[in-house]
């Protein structure tokens, strides 16, 4: 396969309500390229409504390292290489970066909850991608890295404002600007990891959270859900307006339904 492979090392596979999307390349730990996120794009503009969970994997003994190294050559013609990027126009640049974080951003869809499960290095990408999930069930070794500023760069696939939201604007300020690893059970103790369990165990572990998540009826989980998501931001008399207007839609259906 190459960096131009349509499938991007993505593949899915689909057990009733879950979908399981997997980075599979892990002879280079699972490095990403823009084939990649334009895979994953594709994958949440297809997300039918039978769908209700979401896990991220990675194949092999590591999330995600990050980008492809091929990217930061400072050659060139380097399919999607930070070299181009950083030689187009403004508004042009700004643009494909858009499209590139449409394969983060849909995690986050109304209607489904996504898990990632991580092991081993997430970096970089692969950080963010683990960001942009809802959940985290991280193995024990595995280490999260925003490594983008010792780099000359900055996070850029969506995983700013989600790594504020979960721990808070000194510990993401200090996380992003000293690009240092975080461990599985430090990321457990500030509320990056829902869970931390060792690495035989976290297909398993993912897969018994992924059931609890299709068990309650599913209006009521995705209502639960989306008013969830809007609390992070909602001013307190706007969230309480949405619950109570969640709660009526859900009675009308219920009442309706006998």
């Amino acid at each position: 396969m190459t960096a131009e492979d349509p499938d991007g090392w993505v593949r899915t596979s689909r057990d009733g309500a879950v979908l399981t999307v997997t980075l599979d390349r892990a002879d280079q730990l699972n490095a990403q390229t823009p084939a990649t996120w334009a895979a994953l794009a594709r994958i949440g503009e297809t997300v039918d409504d039978e769908v209700r969970v979401v896990v991220v994997r990675g194949a092999g003994r590591a999330f995600s390292a990050g980008l492809d190294r091929r990217l930061f050559s400072p050659e060139p013609g380097v399919p999607g290489g930070l070299a181009d990027l950083g030689r187009l126009p403004m508004e042009e640049a700004e643009e494909r970066i858009r499209g590139y974080q449409a394969g983060f951003r849909w995690l986050r869809l109304p209607g489904i909850v996504s898990i990632a499960a991580v092991q081993g290095h997430a970096i970089g990408a692969g950080a963010q991608l683990a960001l942009a999930c809802d959940l985290r069930v991280l193995a024990d070794d595995a280490q999260l890295r925003l490594p983008e500023a010792t780099l000359g760069l900055v996070p850029d696939l969506t995983g700013t404002s989600t790594l504020v939201e979960l721990v808070g604007y000194a510990r993401a300020m200090e996380i992003c600007l000293t690009g240092r690893a975080v461990g599985a059970h430090e990321a457990r103790a500030m509320g990056l990891a829902n869970v931390v369990v060792p690495a035989g165990e976290l297909e398993g572990t993912v897969d018994d959270l992924a059931a609890a998540l299709c068990a309650p009826p599913v209006g009521a989980s995705r209502a639960t859900a989306a008013l969830v998501r809007s609390a992070v931001r909602n001013a307190p008399e706007v969230q309480d307006a949405a619950e109570r207007a969640a709660q009526v839609r859900r009675l009308h259906e219920l009442v309706g339904d006998r």
